[in-house]
């Protein structure tokens, strides 16, 4: 499962629907992101990717506290 976090909105999709796996790289993982909202991939760049034991992938806004 891919849980993705963008813009305020939660979205899940199979890894098989983005054609995505946990082995790819960040980089990768954000460029095949951003062609599926239909954005540039640096409206990403500041997205953190979490892959979980269970083998999913989040991926959300960097946090940031203060």
């Amino acid at each position: 499962m891919v849980h993705v976090r963008f813009e305020g909105r939660s979205y899940d999709w199979t890894e098989r629907e983005l054609n995505i796996t946990a082995a790819l790289s960040d980089t990768e993982i954000r460029a095949r992101l951003a062609g599926r909202f239909d954005v540039g991939v640096d409206r990403l760049k500041d997205y953190v990717i979490d892959r979980t034991a269970g083998g999913d992938l989040i991926v959300r806004p960097e946090a940031v506290y203060g």
